[in-house]
This record gives C-alpha cells, sequence and structure tokens, in this order.
C-alpha cells in the first residue's frame, strides 16, 4: 500500500520506518519539498522511501497519517488539500499539546471538542480514524517494548475505517485483543485529554515507554 506520513518528527519518521519494514510504500510529507529531516531519512531508507511537500505526500498516498504537531495540524492538512485527501482513511495520531508556557504543556482543545473531531469537521469527505496517541512513537511501532498486555484506542465514525486502522496497528504489532474501540470520533476527547495524565506518569516512572491496560471485571455495570 502507498501510505503518506505527514510530519518529520520523531513520530512520523518512526512510523514510516517501521510502514517501510512492513512492505509499505511510504511518502514523507512536510511544508516545503526537500526538508532536512526528510531528506535524510529518505536518502538513509532508500528504497520504496520518498518525501515532498504534504501535498505532494497527500496525493500518492492511499492512506494518510497525520503525525504532524497538533497545534499546526489542521494547517498541515490545508496545505494538503482537501482534493487530495478526498475519500481517503486518514489515521490522526496527533496531540493538540503547547509547550509555550512551559512543561508540562496544556492542551489547545479539549472537554467539548478535539483533534480529532476539528479534522473531520473541516475534512468531510475524509474518513478520520484517532489512534496511537496515547503511547510514545517507539510504543506505537513495537508494542513489545512494555511486558505483557496493554491497550491501544481507536476511534471515528465510519466502520471500515476502522477496520482498516486495526488491520495496521497488527501489522505494527498490536495484538487484536489490544485494540480497544471506543467508538465514534467524538472518543478522541477522552484520548487526547489522557495526555495529561501520560505526561504526569512518564515524569513519576522516569520513562515514556509506559501504557496502561484495560481489564474487565465481572462487577456489576455502573
Amino acid at each position: 500500500m502507498r501510505i503518506a506520513v505527514l510530519g518529520t518528527g520523531v513520530v512520523g519518521r518512526t512510523l514510516a520506518s517501521a510502514l517501510l519494514s512492513n512492505g509499505h510504500e511510504v511518502r514523507l510529507g512536510s511544508r516545503v519539498a526537500g526538508n532536512e529531516a526528510a531528506v535524510a531519512w529518505a536518502e538513509e531508507i532508500g528504497g520504496p522511501a520518498s518525501e515532498g511537500t504534504f501535498a505532494d505526500a497527500a496525493g500518492f498516498g492511499e492512506l494518510v497519517i497525520n503525525a504532524t504537531a497538533g497545534a499546526a495540524s489542521l494547517q498541515a492538512l490545508e496545505m494538503a488539500g482537501a482534493e487530495q485527501l478526498a475519500g481517503k482513511v486518514l489515521i490522526d495520531v496527533a496531540n493538540p499539546l503547547d509547550a509555550s508556557r512551559g512543561m508540562p504543556p496544556t492542551l489547545t482543545v479539549c472537554n467539548d471538542d478535539s483533534l480529532g473531531e476539528q479534522i473531520q469537521r473541516a475534512l468531510p469527505d475524509v474518513r478520520v480514524v484517532k489512534t496511537l496517541n496515547t503511547v510514545t512513537a517507539a510504543v506505537m511501532v513495537d508494542p513489545t517494548l512494555i511486558e505483557g498486555p496493554h491497550t491501544i484506542f481507536v476511534a471515528g465514525d465510519n466502520v471500515e475505517a476502522k477496520a482498516q486502522a486495526r488491520e495496521l496497528l497488527q501489522e505494527l504489532g498490536w495484538p487484536a485483543a489490544s485494540i480497544l474501540d471506543l467508538g465514534d470520533i467524538t472518543a478522541a476527547r477522552g484520548m487526547e485529554m489522557y495526555l495529561a495524565l501520560w505526561l504526569r506518569l512518564w515524569g513519576a516512572t522516569g520513562t515514556a515507554v509506559l501504557n496502561v491496560e484495560v481489564r474487565r471485571g465481572d462487577g456489576p455495570a455502573a
């Protein structure tokens, strides 16, 4: 499959490399062609790896991953072009974090809205799936870095799009039993707000290689 990864940071490059290893063709997209990080990545990887603008990548990909900085994601997707994205599955792994006032960062959107929802409203012809935003990049592509079972979440309005996202997650090593569908795209609110806790867990444990496991009990429903 041809996959566009928008964003040249650690998350974008990590996902792009893992997808290439799984046999996909990948184009890394950035604001301008010839982005230093993207060019270095493409030259290091070789083979079916390429780079270009957001629009180049979006036009190339049969599936698109938004790995841009959350505060800039809407602008990046506007640059990618609605016509280039129409009808495609867009997997949103971004978090709307604002570190301008220091650490820990705050959220630019929360409570009654989310970045995932904003993307879906801005691009109604795109099938948005929120996933992978609750773990660090290394764990996204290698869940075995954490011993034992742990949970990754998905949310989105389109059943077929979520099924495609689940297939991609399993390719990355996530067991089917560890993938929990939280429902429609409004569930992205909780997934993104979880970052406030995740950042504190990182600080308390001294490692970003961490995750949670959702366990079901036998007690009565709430």
